[in-house]
């Protein structure tokens, strides 16, 4: 279903774009357990395309992406809270991003701690755990 959407919000393969249909695809495959599915729908919120434009519902709509692992939408939140001034929070969503293999995410991290705003225990672990992550992913 989250591929369809994709295909009617962009109009592909010969089918005219259709983002009410994109948006109803988008939120069946988060409700079947589609992390990317839900933050597409954030994204969709955010930008309001095809929808009212609605931070609130982004919001929603990223932190169930998040609880399902999405990394994109974790960063979105830390992006959103930041923008708020919750520095702490923002940093607290860069770390978890960071920790399961983000670069974008644990360069936010780094800035943090180069402005006073992590400590160096949070990003010592923080790049610890990225290693690891990487590791991980490796293969011969």
């Amino acid at each position: 279903m989250h591929l369809l959407a994709g295909i009617y919000d962009q109009g592909l393969y010969g089918i005219p774009q259709d983002h009410q249909k994109a948006y109803e695809l988008y939120l069946k495959a988060g409700e079947q357990g589609s992390a990317d599915a839900y933050s597409r729908l954030g994204i969709l919120y955010r930008l309001g395309t095809g929808v009212e434009r609605d931070m609130k519902k982004a919001q929603h709509y990223w932190e169930l992406a998040a609880m399902l692992g999405d990394v994109e939408a974790r960063c979105n939140l830390g992006v959103l809270e930041w923008n708020v001034g919750n520095y702490i929070r923002a940093f607290k969503h860069y770390m978890i991003a960071a920790r399961v293999g983000s670069k974008d995410a644990l360069d936010e991290v780094k800035n943090g701690f180069l402005k006073g705003l992590v400590t160096k225990d949070e990003y010592a672990s923080t790049l610890r755990a990225y290693q690891q992550r990487l590791n991980q992913m490796k293969s011969d």
